[in-house]
């Protein structure tokens, strides 16, 4: 029994001690041994887009769930960005996570999993960009009938290239501008998107001559090669376009989104050169039609109206007839006009003569010393009546003269009154309105004079004492 105690509280020594941190760093080389590379299936969930620029989400199955994690790194060069709903395979190795004892996926590759998510993802962004109206008709510009430049993105090194040029040099001649990207890949987009912002930018008349049209063309590929052309940013970018843009993306089968955003969708890239310029062996035979049936035109109207008039000028009468009636009263007219100067100037001549006894040298003499003489005597007659006028005026101011000075108040004070007026310059009328010690201004007939008022009673008058006459008896009192 003691020996079965002693047994129990001794400690095992085969079993080895782990610490936490060990145990977890052990799991984590076994679980990356065992996974070092794995496919993973799943729908997206709970995803964050962390601030630091790394991606957490969940894959999960009806059964099962995993979680993910991208690297910032990674997450820059994915072509597919993760969206929550998205059924996908994830490419990466397995890991753990010590921190909270969990096991997750780090992704390296994103991708649908099969044709019908990507369709589905595909079907959501089309209707997302139709609802801000992106695809709308009215947005749509009209082609150029006959562009100068035409402004090409697509693949330097492809056959849409050639196959463009050599149907525009078939058609008619123009200036092409190639601006090469790369039309499949994880840059594509990118390099696309900024191809038609770059010939946007360019200022009309510049060193590098501003395209009048665009084409953006790429040949046939499965549905995966054309998803540059269905990333938002391209779309956007052909929807902002100011120079009207042709999409020749694919076989006439194909459809990607930037159809739907450009002005105009070839089905292929010969296609879009043939929609770009018209045919010039055409144009010349159209222009030639034209004007053979404007000659054709004109030289059957001239004809049509010189019948016409040959037809009028029968019904007009002829000329001596037209011109008879008019050539007589013109013959009638000129003799009335001989006999009208004629008088006239008997007229004029009597009036001249008549005139003429006038100014002759006698009788002028004469009347100019009569018109003197009358002059004289006006002249007299006015400074007669002038002095009249003077002295009835003068006489008329003296009489106002006197009444002024009848009624001023100066004549009132030559007869021994003065004129009271306080230090504001008001006239005292009353002894009330005077205060005691008040500055007072008296103005007598020969100038003012200053006085302060004395408040005291008044002094009694003295008797008026009579002169005494020399040599009487004086007052005995």
């Amino acid at each position: 029994m003691l020996y079965h105690r002693i047994m129990s509280e001794a400690p095992l020594p085969n079993l080895p001690e782990f610490s936490v941190s060990e145990i977890a760093g052990l799991l984590k080389r076994t679980v990356e041994d065992a996974f070092p590379f794995v496919r993973v299936r799943g729908e997206i969930s709970g995803l964050k887009f962390a601030s630091s620029g790394h991606i957490y989400f969940d894959l999960k199955d009806d059964k099962a769930v995993l979680n993910a994690i991208i690297w910032k790194q990674t997450a820059r060069a994915l072509r597919l960005k993760p969206e929550a709903g998205l059924e996908v395979v994830c490419t990466g190795r397995i890991t753990t996570y010590p921190g909270s004892s969990r096991y997750q996926i780090v992704v390296e590759q994103i991708e649908l999993a099969g044709l019908g998510a990507l369709m589905a993802m595909l079907e959501e962004r089309k209707k997302k960009l139709a609802a801000e109206g992106l695809f709308a008709a009215e947005r749509k510009r009209p082609l150029p009938f006959l562009p100068d430049v035409i402004g090409v993105v697509t693949s330097p090194t492809g056959a849409v290239i050639r196959d463009i040029m050599h149907r525009l040099n078939e058609r008619f001649p123009r200036r092409v501008l190639l601006w090469p990207v790369t039309v499949q890949g994880e840059k594509a987009a990118a390099e696309i998107a900024a191809a038609i912002q770059g010939f946007n930018a360019l200022t009309p008349g510049g060193k590098i001559p501003r395209p009048d049209l665009l084409i953006v063309a790429r040949g046939g590929g499965s549905i995966e090669d054309l998803m540059a052309f269905n990333e938002e940013i391209v779309v956007r970018a052909a929807a902002a376009s100011a120079i009207p843009l042709i999409s020749a993306v694919g076989h006439e089968t194909d459809t990607t989104l930037i159809d739907f955003a450009s002005d105009r969708r070839a089905p292929t890239p010969t296609a879009a050169a043939e929609i770009a310029v018209p045919v010039r062996t055409e144009l010349l035979a159209q222009t030639l039609d034209f004007e053979r049936r404007q000659l054709r035109c004109f030289t059957r109207g001239m004809s049509d109206r010189r019948k016409l008039l040959q037809s009028l000028s029968r019904a007009l009468p002829r000329a001596d007839q037209l011109f008879a009636q008019p050539r007589q009263r013109f013959d009638v007219v000129s003799e009335r006009l001989d006999r009208a100067v004629r008088q006239n100037l008997q007229i004029h001549g009597h009036t001249l003569t008549k005139a003429a006894t006038l100014l002759r040298p006698k009788p002028l003499r004469d009347r100019m010393r009569a018109e003197t003489e009358r002059t004289k005597l006006l002249n007299h007659r006015l400074e007669r009546c002038h002095r009249a006028s003077l002295e009835s005026s003068r006489k008329k101011i003296e009489s106002l003269s006197r009444v002024l000075e009848s009624i001023s108040y100066r004549a009132v004070l030559d007869r021994g009154y003065a004129l009271v007026r306080g230090a504001d310059g008001t006239i005292r009328r009353r002894a009330a309105s005077i205060a005691s010690g008040e500055r007072l201004s008296l103005v007598f007939a020969d100038g003012p004079q200053q006085a302060v008022a004395d408040g005291g009673p008044p002094r009694p008058e003295r008797p008026l004492q009579r002169p005494r006459k020399p040599g009487g008896q004086g007052d005995l009192f």
